[in-house]
């Protein structure tokens, strides 16, 4: 009951205003995830950068590492992700107790799936032995994998408390929080790979564990945040934390195993062409992950308004308000598009520059590296577009608990589509890296107008009537 009348006031979505309400309702809400996102990559590329720092078979062995090792925690994300539509549909329900209780077995979700994910990326030598990479790359890549393996638990598990956070419109805790990991994960480097502070050098190894370090700090702030905080603490989302609820835990698992295998398909489409990379070589490698760190670090502004995005469909269908959730939609599709407008400029206009701030462009040894990244890049530039309408489309259909279809699209145009031309076109005719970035292209494009064909006929092919909820009507 405390729950109840502490948070019914901030319930339900805005009924007035219109296009311009629904811009700035969505822009307030995701301002502070857009910028958490980006820090949140920020930690990535603070390692890149020192990787690159350390010569181009460092940061060609990292970015193996990094690309195998995302496939399964950027997997995992993607299933724990389902708290978000839970806990904004309940929200916009005004059912409170599903609020905690999807929290709590989200939690239970993430200490499942660290248990499940370890052990497979702790085998990555055996693994990328079996793909023909060049031993010295498996040696080092083996070495950084040992020790980043272990932010699986603290990674998902933080997840789960920004969902919960998203949903109740706490997201500038969620932004300090990730800003103050950024910094503390940039010491630790700088401690940790070159041996400054007083620490060892640890060169790659000393990379993963910062990042685990930075993520079991970050889950700990969150977690402190979540149980002390009087708007949130009446939750008790620790307490009886043991005892199950498997309608809960089973509904995490139904909508999030879709959005895990779709994030899955995307993410391994860019390691398989991470793959591809090396066997042309240790430049084609390092270039591959500088020009994906750049077009990752745009692609954030997308992913972090796709969060926004999620709770804002997810509290209008809950609350069974129709225009909400196309407002929502099409609202964050135009952001989206008005953004990666400007990176698509940027990129194909001054890719020689923006490649400068992750090698040397004084050193001999970089020289290839940085011609081969700015031709990749100046590829990434053109489908930004599409990588930033993907991934809205599919949070517009998961704030309806719309997952499976999606899935199934995302598989057919990543990998029946993308993965194919990437390889036709990089091998057999000869394009070598800029083949394989044009493949990566089309599949992002296929994907990009099916999800959004999909989003716009939501109502004609029955998208609406989710098992979640009962049908919609015009007036809740």
């Amino acid at each position: 009951m405390a729950i109840e009348k502490q948070t019914a006031g901030a319930t339900r979505p805005r009924r007035a205003g219109g296009w311009s309400g629904e811009f700035v309702a969505l822009l307030s809400l995701g301002w502070p995830l857009i910028a958490a996102q980006l820090a949140q990559n920020a930690l990535f590329t603070t390692d890149v950068i020192m990787m690159g720092w350390l010569g181009p078979q460092y940061l060609a062995a990292g970015s193996l590492a990094t690309s195998f090792f995302n496939i399964f925690l950027l997997s995992g994300f993607g299933l724990v992700s389902a708290v978000a539509p839970i806990v904004a549909q309940a929200r916009g329900a005004r059912d409170f107790r599903s609020v905690r209780r999807a929290v709590r077995q989200g939690l239970w979700a993430a200490i499942l799936l660290a248990a499940l994910m370890i052990p497979i990326v702790w085998q990555i030598r055996p693994i990328l032995t079996a793909l023909h990479q060049e031993p010295e790359v498996i040696d080092l890549a083996d070495g950084f994998m040992h020790t980043a393996a272990w932010l699986f638990l603290p990674a998902l598990a933080s997840l789960v408390l920004r969902s919960f956070l998203a949903a109740h419109a706490a997201t500038r805790a969620i932004l300090v929080i990730t800003l103050g990991g950024v910094a503390l994960n940039a010491l630790l480097d700088w401690g940790l790979i070159f041996g400054h502070f007083g620490l060892p050098r640890l060169e790659l190894v000393g990379a993963g564990l910062s990042t685990t370090l930075v993520n079991g700090a970050m889950f700990v702030a969150m977690l402190g945040y979540v149980v002390l905080h009087r708007r949130y603490k009446r939750y008790y989302i620790l307490r009886r934390f043991w005892r199950p609820d498997w309608y809960h835990f089973r509904q995490i698992f139904r909508i999030g195993t879709p959005i895990g295998f779709t994030v899955m398909a995307e993410v391994g489409l860019f390691s398989a062409a991470a793959v591809l990379m090396g066997w042309l070589g240790t430049d084609e490698l390092a270039a591959h992950a500088v020009a994906l760190q750049c077009a990752s670090m745009a692609f954030m502004v997308p992913l972090g308004l796709s969060q926004a995005t999620t709770v804002r469909v997810g509290l209008a269908y809950g609350a069974r308000w129709p225009e909400g959730v196309r407002l929502a939609g099409w609202a964050s599709i135009a952001v989206t598009l008005g953004f990666m407008s400007i990176t698509c400029l940027t990129f194909v206009l001054l890719p020689h520059r923006v490649v400068g701030l992750f090698l040397d462009a004084g050193a001999a040894h970089n020289q290839v590296a940085l011609g081969l990244a700015a031709a990749y890049l100046g590829i990434a530039g053109l489908f930004q577009l599409a990588d930033g309408t993907q991934v809205i489309a599919a949070s517009t259909l998961r704030g309806l608990s719309d997952t499976k279809v999606p899935m199934l699209l995302a598989l057919t145009g990543y990998w029946l589509v993308g993965m194919p031309i990437a390889y036709v076109l990089g091998f057999p005719l000869g394009l070598r890296g800029v083949g394989v970035w044009l493949g990566l292209a089309a599949g992002l494009a296929t994907v990009a107008v099916v999800l959004t064909v999909r989003f716009a006929l939501r109502e004609r092919l029955g998208v609406m009537r989710s098992r979640a909820l009962p049908p919609l009507t015009e007036t809740p």
